[in-house]
């Protein structure tokens, strides 16, 4: 069956509270681009669009946030990019849809994407497209780009009280965007009432930032953080953010903060990236990320839960191998287990035995060598949330991790974003996420279990084990894999072992790449 496109003057055309605008439909799915949900001048909180006359077009997306440095293509078969048209009027969204019946009120998944919160965008990932979600799901998606780096995080409030929340203003600019949903979301089809906010790496930091933003409140009902939660390498710097300020102003030959707002962005970020380095030598801050102050309480694992947080259900979780990009051993299905031993104790020296063991447990259907692709950062951290928040009544906390082996060079364990195809049921645009005999079931089971939470609140349906939330005392992870299992408390031990060894690991600056050797 060919695809239908259909766009008109007439339709689909939707009033939303500034004016109207039109889109286009495929198929079944109604689709609109690049619409502007707030504006902002620079350092300065977001304000509503001003109201329009006539209709707008939705046909394009809207521009993307200058980034700090130049994106360079990279495993393209791994993580398929797009790279768009940079300026600082970035306040836009896309929205898919099946209906646009006011009455329809299906639900809303608000997707933050990756980048940590200096790059990325809505579209930088082919996967991130929402119209298969859409469709497939039965439910309105919105994706949306927003202020980052220094535009969205650099702390001017010590200048002046226009400049109070200037550290925040990213995060400000989606508390805005889900404004803009309350108020026209339902023109989509969709329900105000039932939005799920959801990312993946620092977009799952948004998800959880926004949680502990009380200016956020009220605005989603649940959350899902794909690695996102990540162990902090030093403790948040204390410093009134003058000194990378001053700094700024020195190397731009610059008399006054006011200079900094109108400044190219070209020079301005020219100069904070030859002088941001040497101040975070020191621990000094210099931006890049949302900062505590009276409208954004912190990270919740050191500040604690917000009590609107604490209402919130999350589902939170990592992939088996995130940033493990080193070759794979061309010979380690030929490995005896004294070889692969020899290979462990280069690494973690004499606690390789006891972390041998209890990887076997805890991954029993992975080879012994698989121990030296396993993340540790993001897992840790990602136990800890769930173990502080799940402490709190109020709201369910769910656990999972993706753990399954791709037949990309030999066979690749899970790397960072890998799962976002499956989340969106898009794994037929990203080439090695097609896995004959494996993949429209595993693809299926992860996409219905967001969809089910998107819905409930909790991700059971009947094409995966038995799923409870986690406890203080139980961790119950789903693992998915090509054979799909709950695994509760399953890598309790095997964390506890591996942590100190990692550690000393560091501290002597240990290469992994030797281990091939």
């Amino acid at each position: 069956m060919g695809n239908c496109f259909y766009c008109s003057k007439a339709e689909p055309v939707v009033q939303t509270k500034a004016g109207k605008i039109r889109g286009f439909k495929m198929n079944s799915t109604y689709t609109f681009h690049g619409i502007k949900y707030a504006d902002a001048d620079r350092f300065q909180m977001p304000r509503e669009v001003k109201p329009w006359k006539g209709i707008k077009n939705a046909l394009a997306y809207g521009y993307v946030c200058p980034m700090l440095m130049q994106d360079h293509p990279l495993m393209e078969v791994m993580i398929p990019h797009r790279y768009w048209p940079m300026d600082e009027n970035c306040q836009y969204l896309n929205i898919w849809t099946q209906s646009l019946d006011p009455e329809a009120k299906k639900p809303v998944m608000v997707w933050l994407h990756g980048g940590g919160f200096f790059a990325g965008s809505s579209i930088e990932q082919v996967a991130y497209e929402g119209d298969h979600l859409s469709e497939y799901g039965d439910v309105v998606v919105v994706s949306l780009n927003h202020r980052l780096n220094i535009l969205g995080y650099l702390d001017l409030s010590a200048y002046g009280e226009k400049y109070y929340n200037s550290a925040n203003v990213g995060n400000a600019d989606m508390v805005a965007a889900l404004h803009w949903i309350q108020d026209n979301i339902a023109s989509f089809g969709g329900d105000p009432g039932n939005v799920t906010l959801f990312g993946q790496s620092g977009g799952g930091m948004k998800v959880y930032s926004l949680m502990n933003t009380p200016a956020a409140e009220g605005l989603f009902h649940k959350g899902i953080i794909q690695s996102g939660v990540i162990e902090e390498g030093k403790k948040e710097a204390e410093d009134d953010g003058t000194a990378i300020v001053e700094a700024l102003l020195t190397e731009l030959k610059l008399e006054s903060v006011e200079d900094l707002e109108t400044i190219p962005y070209y020079f301005l970020a020219e100069a904070y990236n030859k002088v941001s380095p040497k101040l975070q030598e020191k621990g000094l801050y210099v931006g890049g990320e949302p900062r505590a102050n009276s409208w954004y309480a912190g990270d919740p694992r050191r500040v604690g839960f917000t009590d609107g947080a604490k209402k919130i259900p999350v589902i939170v979780g990592s992939v088996f191998g995130e940033f493990d990009f080193k070759p794979v051993l061309e010979n380690r299905d030929e490995l005896t287990r004294e070889e692969t031993m020899k290979l462990l104790e280069k690494c973690f020296q004499e606690d390789a035995e006891e972390i041998a063991a209890e990887f076997e447990k805890a991954y029993p259907n992975n080879r012994l060598v698989d121990v030296l692709s396993l993340d540790y950062i993001f897992r840790y951290a990602s136990k800890d949330f769930i173990a502080k928040k799940s402490v709190h009544k109020e709201a369910p906390v769910y656990s999972y991790m993706f753990n399954y082996e791709f037949p990309y060079e030999g066979g690749k364990l899970a790397w960072h974003c890998s799962e976002i195809p499956f989340v969106f049921h898009n794994t037929e645009l990203v080439p090695s996420a097609n896995i004959s005999g494996v993949t429209p079931q595993l693809e299926q089971q992860i996409f219905d279990a967001v969809l089910a939470f998107a819905r409930t609140g909790n991700p059971q349906h009947s094409g995966i084990p038995t799923w409870p939330a986690s406890t203080p005392q139980q961790e119950n992870t789903m693992l998915f894999d090509s054979a799909t299992r709950l695994a509760p408390n399953h890598d309790k031990a095997l964390i506890a072992a591996a942590l100190p060894a990692i550690s000393a690991l560091m501290a002597r600056n240990f290469d992994p790449d030797s281990i091939q050797h």
